[in-house]
């Protein structure tokens, strides 16, 4: 395994790169080709570029393009196309370059890539290798967060021609749909020698830093070894309207030592019946379940001034 600084330098020096783009995602399909050509502008040699047309195929493409060696594997598309190339990419000699292309694009926000194709490009160009957590839920890697309860629901019915046509503003508008039938959860989480109860519709746990595109918290990050568990409001839907509201507006200005918030290494988090549970916007089953860091697991071309714990 070489250093990090050995791999930012055989990247910039001999631009070995392979592009995987889910032209699935809000803007994959528009801007595939101009990433693409981008690319090949900045130096890159390419040693595979593919587009992901049919659902079901990322998997296979990002690992045909590991295939091809390269120093730097970069992937286009949203928050569950760069957690699947993260999970696939957890502690290889290969850093994960991001083309934040989805509605969201927490992962990509956290570790300070703005969804413009122009700083993402001269991100990879003049950048540096960094390491960052992956969270474990059950077994699988994830790079930005679990949602347990309503938030799964939405993901597994929420049109894809509606996010391609309104944004982030597709799961509102779907959760609205969906709140009115929805039953709280009595959620049980044990953690560090401490057991905690919520009764909700909502629970999450975050690796990353933001959720729907918004800042969780002032001092969460990927690269802190902690996960940050929380609850969205009460059992009634009136409280979980105006947490998200708050959560939303006020998100950039609180920390992990606030309520209701809490920042470990490991959690147990169980439901009084089976809840549904997504993984940055794919289900992944249902409670309970185990949620844990894996520190450093994660390599990524970040912005020449991250820091790198």
């Amino acid at each position: 395994m070489r250093s990090k600084q050995r791999l930012t330098e055989d990247i910039r020096r001999d631009r070995r790169a392979a592009l995987v783009v889910n032209t699935r995602s809000r803007r994959g399909r528009q801007l595939y080709e101009d990433a693409r050509d981008r690319l090949l502008a900045a130096g890159f040699e390419l040693l595979g570029t593919y587009a992901m047309e049919r659902s079901g195929e990322l998997e296979a493409l990002l690992q045909d393009a590991l295939g091809k060696r390269p120093d730097l594997l970069i992937a286009g598309g949203g928050d569950g196309t760069i957690s699947t190339a993260g999970r696939l990419l957890a502690h290889r000699d290969v850093a994960l370059g991001l083309l934040p292309l989805g509605t969201t694009n927490n992962f990509a926000r956290t570790v300070r890539i703005e969804p413009d194709l122009d700083a993402a490009v001269s991100t990879l160009v003049d950048g540096k290798v960094i390491d960052v957590d992956l969270g474990v839920a059950g077994d699988r890697p994830f790079t930005n967060h679990v949602g347990i309860g309503l938030s799964a629901e939405v993901m597994i019915s929420v049109p894809g021609r509606l996010k391609r046509l309104a944004g982030r503003i597709a799961y509102p508008l779907t959760a609205l749909g969906l709140l009115a039938r929805h039953r709280p959860l009595r959620a049980t989480i044990r953690a560090e020698g401490r057991e905690l109860h919520f009764h909700t519709h909502q629970v999450y746990v975050a690796n990353g830093g933001f959720h729907a595109g918004r800042p969780i918290t002032a001092d969460a990050h990927a690269d802190d070894r902690l996960l940050v568990a929380y609850p969205v409001g009460g059992p009634s839907r009136r409280e979980l309207l105006r947490e998200t509201a708050r959560n939303a507006a006020t998100g950039h200005r609180r920390t992990l030592h606030e309520r209701p918030f809490l920042a470990v290494r490991e959690l147990w988090l169980e439901t009084d019946r089976p809840a549904a549970v997504e993984v940055d916007g794919e289900p992944c089953g249902a409670t309970p379940m185990r949620i844990a860091i894996d520190p450093n697991a994660l390599r990524i071309m970040a912005p020449e001034d991250s820091p790198d714990l």
